[in-house]
């Protein structure tokens, strides 16, 4: 046989390898509680597109996000790696507002997509470096960014610019935008609207990164893509354009404004009805994106993936898990290793590949998104002892293996914590700065989440031996890294993040 038929064989393979592997949309939510969702019982909040979701695709009921905090979770997502392995472990600046950096020479996930063939965009939130640092997105396997790198200026979603590829495009809010924070006027009347006027900007930067999502869409129908939309919504302040406000009228009785005096979070006259409408926003916005694919005669063969980074925020700049049942019963909010702090409402639909309307209950984590898009996209990975990502490609199939390790994580801020799950138990140890400060011993509790999903109980006296395997676990599941040390675990070096603030509030 002559070299050119088989060349067109080889081409013509290729060409249908291409054509078939499916398309990734990752529509991540900024402080999403576990209950803040209708698929997950929320009441109040109405979320019809992503119900739409899990009805048409797979819930995953114990899935886990990175961390308790922006910047560390959405770098376990982008590497694979567990916490206690990951380069990034806890929030923290390193200058001009911008977080600490992916470093270079680590495979990501947009790269490890790119090298397969996909055409990678990424729209809303970074906080993974600026584009000066080895974390530019653009550096880190993304051919299209729009949105803001900097978490600081994701505090207000009306900032004053939106990166384009890195060149800054002012929006329509001021020099300095509408402020994230600020302090209500101590003149003026709290239930006047006009006094808030200040804290409302024009040009809402999720109307410019959703539009580019669409964008991206329509422009990649013809070959593989990976959309990583990474929204700022809900997370505070507490913003969100005025006509978002109407479908809440007479639905919620706000009980006092939120005027800060000492500073905090923006001022907000409606906050319940605001948080209520942000989550409604976010919500459209993935309904948005479905008429995108669907536009583009691709929807059935697009993997879309919602989930959120942590859980629902802790009570600060106005918002009220209380009222909206924000973590489902679960123990914990944001800033936690318990259940609702890391615990988040998620879904898979793939018409092309999961039977609608199904739940899976295996243990999974978003270190678990590269091994299982590589695994779809045909993109062989060589793996590094660390590395911790598990395939979920047979979940997604029905079938609920369990772990093939046992899913952990450790965190150093809120005073320093540290869990693991395995099976039915659960192992955390929080508090251990404290004792540590103390010089008293570190304590592990355990929780049988089977029967106990919202940790009531601790059985750590009653299973003793399981304690010291789950501690034994934890210690093999981590090295050190003296840039983010685990207080109760890690000595702290005394140069530890010096000159370099945490950044607060994330």
């Amino acid at each position: 046989m002559s070299r050119t038929p088989l060349l067109l064989l080889a081409l013509c393979y290729v060409s249908l390898f291409a054509e078939t592997r499916p398309n990734f949309v990752f529509i991540l939510a900024d402080d999403l509680g576990y209950g803040e969702v209708g698929f997950n019982g929320q009441k109040i909040i109405r979320t019809p597109h992503v119900d739409r979701l899990a009805r048409e695709g797979m819930v995953l009921t114990r899935h886990y996000s990175g961390n308790a905090v922006c910047a560390p979770s959405r770098t376990v997502l982008m590497t694979g790696y567990n916490p206690g392995h990951a380069p990034t472990r806890d929030n923290r600046d390193i200058g001009n507002r911008e977080q600490n950096p992916l470093p270079t020479g680590i495979a990501t996930l947009p790269a490890t997509l790119k090298q397969a063939g996909y055409a990678t965009g990424a729209f809303g939130k970074w906080g993974m470096g600026g584009f000066d640092s080895t974390g530019n997105p653009l550096k880190q396997g993304f051919d299209r960014f729009l949105g803001v790198t900097s978490q600081w200026v994701a505090h207000s979603h009306y900032p004053p610019f939106i990166q384009d590829d890195g060149v800054k495009v002012p929006l329509d809010n001021g020099p300095d935008g509408a402020p994230g924070h600020g302090v209500f006027p101590a003149d003026a009347d709290p239930h006047d609207p006009k006094a808030y006027a200040p804290f409302i900007g024009k040009d809402f930067s999720s109307d410019r990164t959703i539009a580019g999502a669409e964008a991206f869409i329509a422009a990649h129908k013809d070959k593989p893509f990976f959309l990583y939309y990474a929204s700022p919504l809900p997370h505070v302040a507490l913003q969100v354009p005025p006509e978002e406000l109407k479908q809440y009228e007479g639905v919620i009785t706000e009980a006092a404004p939120y005027a800060p005096k000492k500073g905090g979070y923006s001022p907000n006259r409606t906050p319940r009805t605001t948080y209520a409408a942000m989550i409604s926003r976010l919500d459209k916005e993935v309904g948005r994106i479905l008429a995108a694919l669907e536009k583009a005669g691709v929807a059935d063969n697009t993997v879309i993936v919602f989930t959120g980074d942590n859980g629902a925020t802790h009570d600060v700049g106005g918002v009220e898990t209380k009222y909206f049942n924000s973590s489902a019963g679960l123990k914990g909010l944001k800033g936690s290793l318990h259940e609702g702090g890391i615990r988040e409402p998620t879904v898979v639909r793939w018409p092309a590949g999961i039977k609608a309307g199904t739940r899976s209950h295996r243990i999974s984590g978003f270190e678990d998104w590269f091994a299982t898009f590589a695994e779809l996209a045909g993109s062989k990975l060589q793996r590094d002892k660390a590395w911790s990502s598990e395939s979920l490609v047979p979940a997604l199939k029905g079938t609920d293996a369990p772990r093939a390790a046992p899913l952990y994580r450790e965190f150093p801020g809120y005073g320093s914590q540290q869990a693991i799950w395995d099976g039915r138990w659960k192992a955390i140890r929080t508090d251990m700065a404290k004792k540590a400060q103390a010089k008293a011993p570190v304590v592990t509790q355990l929780y049988d989440l089977d029967a106990d999903p919202n940790e009531t109980t601790d059985l750590a006296a009653k299973f003793p031996e399981v304690v010291k395997e789950l501690e034994a676990k934890m210690a093999a599941a981590r090295v050190p890294n003296p840039d983010f040390p685990l207080i109760g675990v890690d000595p702290a070096p005394a140069n530890a993040g010096k000159g370099k603030k945490k950044a607060a509030g994330k």
